[in-house]
């Protein structure tokens, strides 16, 4: 019986990723890098291993690299403010399970994003706990975030569920020991993921699962 849910943020519950993406992508064109979609679905969520080794290769010093990627944060964070960014469904389906199984957010964001995507979402009432990329040190695809949500739940790992978007969950999840739900997003839907417990179409098919 499952007693917990845990839920990847971006992709998932908000729809950001594109908009982490566009970011990326604009600031590294100041650098030369000619950064696509194919190689940042790869880069990041796939391998969540990032892309801004292409940078350095253009003979940019970690200073530099680094001045960038602030560029980037504070250009992805005024995004965060100009769209809607829930996803369609999912406060009908986090108002169907709430009460039901304990739940938490596992994400790989930084805190203050995470803090400014959730400012207007309404969404974390709905939650127990939430762990950013700040609490811990290995971030996904490792198990470490996962393994860390066991432990906040109380519940045993067979009685927890994820719910993820992106290879790079999938592999942290099932590393974890975990049944993973997969629901891709349009930047993950080619992705692979034969190592999910299903592959839903979209958010509400989640309570018809549970059912």
């Amino acid at each position: 019986m499952i007693k917990a849910i845990f839920w990847d943020n971006d992709g998932v519950l908000v729809d950001t990723e594109r908009l982490y993406f566009l970011a990326t992508q604009q600031v590294m064109a100041r650098a030369g890098v000619a950064l696509t979609q194919e190689q940042y679905v790869e880069m990041f969520m796939v391998q969540g291993a990032g892309a801004w080794h292409l940078v350095a290769a253009q003979g940019y010093s970690d200073a530099d690299v680094e001045a960038l990627r602030d560029i980037r944060n504070a250009r992805y964070s005024d995004m965060l403010d100009q769209e809607t960014l829930v996803i369609d469904g999912v406060h009908d389906v986090l108002r169907a399970l709430h009460g039901s199984y304990a739940m938490g957010i596992v994400t790989s964001s930084r805190t203050d994003h995470f803090e400014r995507i959730h400012r207007t979402t309404n969404l974390l009432p709905y939650f127990q706990f939430v762990l950013t990329r700040s609490d811990y040190v290995a971030s996904k695809p490792h198990p470490e975030p996962y393994l860390l949500a066991i432990e906040r739940s109380g519940c045993h790992k067979d009685e927890c569920l994820v719910i993820e978007d992106s290879e790079r969950g999938l592999a942290s999840a099932t590393a974890a020991g975990l049944k993973c739900i997969v629901v891709p997003n349009a930047l993950t839907k080619s992705g692979s993921f034969a190592n999910a417990y299903k592959v839903l179409g979209n958010v509400t098919e989640l309570i018809t699962e549970l059912r």
